[in-house]
């Protein structure tokens, strides 16, 4: 099974920064497509960030110019570089990696998340 553990959440104050870190383990071959999730209070969790291999970034117009996804193959870590945070990015993030296992199998795993508070 592959692990999947997010973290560099916080509080921080509108204008801030925050980087997060995806970091996966287990036998990975490959990851192939990278997605952060937010999922606010009350609300459905909603993507901020992709990137497949060999792909270009995909943000939704609410994060488009702030939020930033990259890659770090020899470590297979994910980050999301989040600037001029503001308090509706406040949630909890998580990661989704998809590839492929050591020895070819498919993986799809969920992180268990980090929460991100921006106070006004």
């Amino acid at each position: 099974q592959v692990q999947v553990v997010e973290s560099g959440g916080g509080l921080v104050q509108a204008g801030g920064s925050l980087r997060l870190s995806c970091a996966a383990s287990g036998y990975i071959r490959s990851i192939d497509t990278m997605d952060w999730y937010r999922q606010a209070p009350g609300k459905q969790r909603d993507l901020v960030a992709s990137l497949t291999s060999g792909g270009t970034p995909n943000y939704p117009d609410s994060v488009k110019g702030r939020f930033t996804i990259s890659r770090d193959n020899a470590k297979n870590t994910v980050y999301l570089q989040m600037n001029s945070l503001k308090p509706e990015d406040t949630g909890v993030y998580s990661c989704n990696l998809s590839g492929r296992r050591s020895w070819g199998a498919a993986f799809n795993s969920w992180g268990q998340g980090t929460q991100v508070t921006v106070s006004s």
